[in-house]
């Protein structure tokens, strides 16, 4: 069986969509996240650049095997913002990624099945004019040596290709790489196999 180990997310921040509907104006932002801190930080930005704004509708999705998501109306009525939002997060099939659409309020009410379409719109375009890029789910190796071990272990990492993240090089050595998932277990073993020659997988 092949290992998947690969997901979808998007390259950078998308320009804002604007969709204009009943005089409500909703403004839509696609942005690429690491974790939940990413979050609180751009939607702060977003509130303080956007003063006169009545709500700011999101969703998200972190993570590739344990995923975690939050959609919130922020407001709205239940369900006619965030999970709409949240809805073209999963059809596009990308995750690592906050959808926001803040929505400057016009003065005529849409109703619910009207706030439903233009929050799923405002998304699916944040999205469609996004770059959409497929990155590799990677494995963190601590590998810890002593010095003279230096040729043997940077002999491997040049024939496999990997990637150092950080290196601590004095008496005693230590680099941190990573592989994609698939190569994980024969990257361990190979320096596992090299005494006297420590790797573990970071935490």
């Amino acid at each position: 069986m092949e290992l998947n180990d690969t997901y979808k997310t998007i390259a950078e921040p998308s320009e804002p969509y604007l969709l204009k509907e009943k005089s409500s104006k909703f403004f839509g932002y696609a942005f690429p996240i690491e974790n939940e801190d990413d979050v609180k930080s751009i939607i702060e930005d977003l509130r303080k650049n956007n003063n006169g704004a009545g709500h700011f509708c999101y969703a998200y999705q972190l993570g590739v095997e344990k995923v975690s998501y939050r959609a919130n109306d922020d407001g709205e009525p239940n369900n006619s913002a965030g999970m709409p939002i949240y809805g073209q997060i999963q059809s596009f099939d990308v995750t690592n990624v906050l959808i926001v659409v803040i929505r400057y309020y016009g003065g005529i009410k849409l109703g619910v099945g009207g706030l439903i379409s233009a929050y799923k719109t405002v998304a699916q375009m944040s999205l469609e004019q996004s770059e959409i890029i497929e990155k590799t789910i990677d494995v963190h190796f601590i590998v810890s040596f002593t010095y003279e071990n230096m040729n043997k272990v940077m002999r491997v990492i040049k024939e496999k290709n990997l990637d150092i993240v950080t290196q601590k090089l004095e008496l005693t050595c230590e680099i941190e790489i990573k592989t994609r998932k698939k190569n994980a277990e024969t990257i361990f073993d190979i320096f596992n196999s090299l005494y006297p020659i420590e790797i573990k997988i970071k935490e």
